[in-house]
């Protein structure tokens, strides 16, 4: 974005329970997200964010600890004008940092309906 140039915020788009799940967050590790997301909707990147490779192109995750607890939230910034939240989750495992299984399935179904979503608003 030039200098001068107005920023214009991409509107976000909740797929599942990702927005409830994040409402289910503490209000610390909420608000926390609420401004990382915040920050992609007007063009920028978390320092926090990373690659969710597996996926698709332009699929990242915010990782974030907050008191004793991990927080992930997955979304997709490259199908579109919009930003696309693909889950939100608070990581229970105790084996490392690997996500489970299952929430790799979820993201995977759900970036497939936002590829759908965002083709269809094409036309």
């Amino acid at each position: 974005m030039a200098e001068g140039e107005p920023s214009v915020q991409r509107p976000v788009v909740w797929l599942g329970d990702s927005r409830r799940n994040i409402q289910a967050f503490p209000l610390g590790a909420r608000k926390l997200v609420g401004g990382e997301l915040q920050l992609v909707q007007f063009g920028g990147m978390p320092k926090d964010a990373k690659p969710f490779h597996g996926v698709g192109s332009g699929v990242f995750e915010i990782a974030l600890a907050y008191e004793t607890n991990a927080y992930r939230t997955v979304f997709a910034v490259q199908l579109g004008a919009k930003i696309y939240v693909l889950h939100a989750f608070q990581k229970k495992s105790k084996s490392g940092i690997k996500t489970p299984q299952k929430d790799i399935d979820l993201i995977k179904r759900r970036y497939k309906e936002a590829k759908e979503l965002a083709k269809r608003e094409k036309g």
